[in-house]
């Protein structure tokens, strides 16, 4: 998945905690949204459209999840 990655890389979550387990994200090449786990950068990676990841980033500000 990693070879679908833009120039610009992984970027690191702003709400990463003191001891690194965070989540990156990237733009990949065909527009999708790439989330990989920072502790494992070699692992896999999940892909979302624009329009997936935006619904879940609304999910997530409306409290509609349960942890």
């Amino acid at each position: 998945m990693n070879d679908r990655v833009l120039s610009d890389g992984w970027r690191k979550s702003s709400f990463s905690g003191a001891a690194g387990e965070c989540v990156e994200f990237a733009r990949g090449t065909g527009g999708e949204i790439l989330i990989r786990d920072s502790k494992d950068p070699s692992g896999p990676a999940l892909a979302f459209t624009p329009g997936e990841w935006r619904a879940f980033v609304r999910g997530v500000r409306h409290d509609e999840f349960d942890v």
